[in-house]
């Protein structure tokens, strides 16, 4: 998989290339499918409930089915089909019962959209309000409602997840390294704390959008804003038990996804519209409301730590229990548990851990992947936790972390073991301590401080992450030669925004020896057309299709020598290639061009040798199992990306009011494959990952309606909220079985960038903040109610101990009172 990667050999890998598909984006040319209208199509609106829980008592849809123009209505108690990713717990429409806000109820399609608003509109249903569960530390409470009073029967998938019927936890994940009641023992500090996040929106620009026609014979066609489109074949066919073959699911150009497309979502819906219209083509795009009401959202989060650590800093026991809030169905949510449950540590060497991750399920919008994967939201709490116990015994954060921070040798939660090539987090922490002088203030700095009045805070916080996936993850690559020598090159993952298609391009030419403009990669996907990938989530897709793409390459250079071995009467081994022609090495002059055995070659008499040149790749995860369900032993991770963001603020220590002054990022990305790309995936995840941080989350009022389903009061970063300077840097330690020893770093630039600021915070004015976003309100009445060390510390050196510590008890999507 190495082959050619001397820095001072490659052509195109670590270059600044231009993203492939920029000038169809820039100049309005790429096709998305809010922009498909087909002969024949309908378009298709929702009834949604005004409830949070509720029972369905009567639905009358008569008035709706008068209306000239609509050609199907649907309710629940038409459809006897059930949707899930890893838990088969939902249905297209709410059947007796709505358990969130904004659940669809019923659907009309009809011949326009204002028909069909106008027809929702007129469906009239009847309901008995309940008491919502809006918080999720209230759901696993004796006696709480139980939202899916069935889940004992439900389908699931049961080599990772662990359902608890009779209760609200969805799953049940468990870690289980060491001793850790020795290791409290041995320690001279135990610390607790808690720490809570709640749930936010992905807000891509394009919002979920599918055309579904449901043909003759069940031939099924689906056009979707998907991130996996053999996912949403795969999950539909389940659902209505069609075979594969069936049902053909195509992705032109996507707007974003982040995590939010990368299930089944509003596509099976679409599709039963279109079966009850006759077989005319539906389209449901949904609003931005909808986006926030209706579609999934990122999972809120409570976080509990205790922390024993010896005299010399170095933490000898960690126990970390984790609830995460799955809303009104599983999705995701149980796979971000399990993937935060193993990865829970962080990137510290902690000799005896103990984790326990629940998902429990609420009356709110339901949980699903966000990037990050859930590690946005647990480094919040972990990486507050190390600043904090840091200052509880007294040594600078940034020691503290250099001396716990994992190495070649450390053991993971799971038993893995650090390799030299698994990456390198020391390397990241230090190259932003550096960038941004830590420790020490400038004296622009120093003068700054004294005209603003304001205090500057410098604060770090480390991160890391591995693709959370199964062990049976597979992709593929199919080259093909076109007549003139040209090449194009299918894979399956989906070209989201990250630009995959350009690092694949730059692979290819790499490999291929070809010149860049001579590799195409195909944008559009299509399930019966495209080699399969399993999913375009998890940074998965550079490692795994790249491989791929590699392999496939050789395949066809394979071939292509073979078919000129014939025809020069060489030795496939003393043949060697440029990007026009195959020659025999030491005859140059002896060749054949790529063009004329790229479709078979043709001697003059007409005789033909080989045939279209096709090099086919296949790639899947080395070396994964599944957890051991009592313990958490394993090997879950295919590769260890690892990275820190350093953060400079200043903070005006009497209103709470910050200003980021600079954020510098780093991250260990094995081999830069791009350059240009890798900065762009940095700042881009990094300005997301400050919405985190400063502004976005969902609010509720007591009944569980969404105050906030929109950009009006869910502010997302601006141009004005950027930071006043922004570095990144690139820590190349080679991936082993990565394409040119990269791996991914698609998710990371997110993860953490919410401690960095608050640790920053803190270090300016001694803010302690456990709860995110950081608005400057919460700045201000952090700073109003300090708490003194030792509420928070249970163990000291002195060997007294509290044995019920005052510990904050935030609560994520708190219900309030508008």
């Amino acid at each position: 998989m190495l082959e050619n990667s001397d820095p001072k050999t490659l052509k195109y890998v670590g270059k600044a290339v231009r993203r492939e598909e920029a000038v169809e984006k820039i100049t309005g040319a790429a096709r998305y499918v809010s922009d498909i209208v087909l002969p024949g199509m309908l378009y298709a609106q929702v009834k949604k409930s005004p409830h949070a829980r509720a029972r369905i008592k009567h639905i009358d849809v008569s008035k709706a089915q008068a209306l000239p123009g609509v050609r199907a209505v649907l309710t629940g108690e038409e459809l006897n089909y059930k949707l899930g990713l890893y838990i088969v717990d939902k249905d297209i429409l709410a059947k007796k019962e709505v358990r969130h806000y904004g659940e669809a109820v019923a659907a009309v399609a009809a011949d326009t959209l204002e028909i069909a608003k106008k027809a929702v509109d007129l469906i009239e249903v009847e309901y008995e309000v309940l008491e919502p569960i809006l918080n999720h530390m209230d759901a696993i409470k004796e006696g709480a409602p139980l939202i899916h009073p069935d889940l004992g029967k439900y389908d699931y998938f049961k080599p990772a997840f662990s359902p608890q019927p009779g209760t609200n936890i969805a799953t049940w994940n468990k870690m289980r390294k060491g001793d850790v009641e020795k290791g409290f023992s041995e320690s001279e500090w135990i610390i607790e704390r808690e720490y809570t996040n709640p749930s936010v929106q992905h807000v891509p620009m394009e919002t979920h959008v599918a055309i579904v026609q449901w043909g003759k014979d069940d031939e099924i066609t689906i056009w979707s804003s998907a991130q996996s489109p053999f996912t949403v074949r795969n999950l539909f066919c389940y659902a209505f038990k069609l075979p594969l073959n069936k049902v053909r699911v195509l992705v032109p150009h996507v707007g974003g996804g982040f995590g939010g497309k990368a299930g089944i979502h509003i596509e099976p819906l679409t599709a039963v519209l279109s079966r009850k219209a006759g077989g005319r083509p539906v389209k449901f795009q949904a609003s931005r409301e909808e986006e926030f009401t209706l579609l999934p959202c990122r999972s809120a989060l409570t976080y509990r730590i205790k922390t024993g650590v010896a005299k010399d800093g170095r933490i000898l026991a960690q126990k970390m229990t984790m609830y995460w809030d799955a809303g009104a169905y599983a999705d995701y949510a149980v796979n971000v548990t399990r993937a935060s449950c193993y990865s829970a540590n962080g990137p510290y060497d902690i000799p005896n851990a103990w984790v326990d991750a629940y998902t429990v399920y609420t009356n709110k919008p339901y949980g699903t992947a966000y990037r990050g994967f859930g590690h946005v939201e647990f480094h919040w709490g972990l990486e507050r936790h190390m600043e904090l116990v840091a200052k509880a015994i007294g040594m600078d954060p940034l020691e503290f972390r250099r001396k716990n921070a994992l190495r070649p040798g450390s053991t993971t939660l799971t038993g893995e073991v650090i390799q030299e090539h698994t990456g390198n987090v020391l390397k990241c922490i230090d190259a932003v301590a550096n960038a941004i002088n830590y420790g020490t203030l400038t004296e622009e700095e120093k003068e700054r401080e004294r005209k603003t009045g304001r205090k500057i805070g410098k604060g770090i916080a480390a991160l890391h992450k591995a693709p959370a996936m199964p062990s049976f993850t597979a992709t593929s690559a199919v080259i093909k030669m076109n007549s003139d020598g040209t090449v194009n090159v299918n894979v399956g993952l989906m070209e989201i925004g990250q630009g995959s298609t350009t690092a694949f391009q730059q692979i290819v030419a790499e490999r291929l020896g070809f010149p860049l403009e001579k590799v195409k990669v195909t944008v559009e996907k299509d399930t019966d057309r495209d080699p399969y990938d399993w999913q375009t989530v998890a940074s998965k897709g550079l490692i795994l299709s790249g491989n791929a793409c590699i392999l496939a390459a050789e395949d066809l250079l394979k071939k292509g020598y073979e078919v000129a071995a014939q025809i020069l009467r060489a030795n496939p081994a003393d043949l060697a290639h440029d990007g026009d022609k195959i020659y025999v090495k030491h005859h140059p002059s002896e060749a054949v061009s790529w063009a004329s055995i790229s479709i078979g070659y043709a001697y003059p008499n007409g005789n033909g040798v080989g045939g279209p040149l096709i090099g086919v790749g296949q790639y899947i995860a080395q070396g994964l199992s599944n957890l051991n369900k009592e313990t958490g032993e394993g090997n879950p991770a295919l590769d260890w990306t690892y990275g820190a963001h350093g953060i400079t603020v200043e903070v005006d220590p009497e209103t709470g009011e910050y200003k980021i002054l600079k954020i510098a990022s780093a991250f260990d990305v094995g081999k830069v494959i791009n350059e240009d790309m890798v900065r762009g995936q940095a700042i881009g995840g990094m300005i997301q990952g400050l919405g985190t941080a400063i502004c976005e989350g969902y609010i509720y009022d007591k009944q569980g309606h969404l105050l906030n389903p929109s950009f009006t009061d869910n502010k997302i970063p601006t141009a004005k909220d950027l930071p006043e300077a922004i570095e990144t840097i690139a820590v190349e330690t080679p991936q082993l079985d990565g394409p040119y020893g990269a791996r991914g770093v698609g998710e990371h630039p997110m993860i953490s960038v919410a401690p960095a600021l608050a640790n920053a915070i803190d270090a300016a004015v001694g803010a302690e903040l456990t709860h995110m976003p950081i608005r400057a309100e919460d700045v201000w009445r952090a700073l109003q109610n300090k708490e003194p060390i030792d509420n928070w510390i249970t163990k000291t050196p002195s060997g007294s101990c509290r044995s019920d510590p005052a510990t904050r008890r935030h609560s994520p999507d708190a219900a309030i009172t508008p």
